[in-house]
């Protein structure tokens, strides 16, 4: 039994060991980095097997054309090498698309493989006019609309958008007090 809920705290770890053993050290070096790096994600779920161990994530966060409309951008994607077979990356997917709906988001848009993502809706060939900060092959920029007219009305380049992950950027030093306001 796997279960789809709202990433926690607890899961970060956990999340960040199951994307480095999916993609390696140079996860941090894709084009869609440039638009996570500092932030908090949109949405952030994570599935977990019946120990409540960690098997899988999926993580959106706002993005803005070069015209300040919104998108989502989606990803990673990552599931555990034991439960790949077992349909958890497509639950993620759908629960993350469905969320992303019912929060009034009118598309979400990632860097994929379209063999694999178009059973979610997404197509191939509707961001021609659109590009990433980076290099980024056309034919794995895909997207799927919610509301008609959201993905044509995007153009020029995206944005990293959304709230600052302002405790990620700060080093923490050990030892260091905190000073509060009388």
């Amino acid at each position: 039994m796997i279960d789809i809920v709202d990433e926690t705290p607890a899961h970060i770890g956990a999340r960040e060991a199951l994307l480095d053993l999916s993609f390696g050290p140079d996860r941090f070096l894709k084009t869609s980095e440039r638009l996570r790096e500092g932030r908090l994600p949109a949405f952030a779920y994570s599935a977990l097997d019946e120990d409540g161990t960690l098997v899988g994530t999926v993580r959106l966060w706002h993005v803005v054309d070069a015209n300040g409309r919104p998108a989502l951008l989606l990803g990673p994607l990552a599931v555990d090498a034991t439960c790949r077979a077992g349909g958890v990356g497509g639950r993620l997917m759908r629960h993350a698309l469905n969320q992303a709906a019912l929060a009034g988001h009118g598309s979400v848009l990632l860097v994929g493989d379209f063999a694999y993502y178009q059973r979610f809706g997404f197509l191939q060939g509707c961001l021609d006019g659109i590009t990433l900060p980076g290099p980024v092959e056309q034919a794995r920029f895909l997207a799927v609309e919610f509301r008609s007219g959201a993905v044509s009305e995007l153009q020029g380049c995206l944005q990293a958008a959304g709230a600052m992950d302002f405790v990620a950027a700060q080093p923490f030093e050990i030892g260091v007090q905190l000073k509060h306001a009388a």
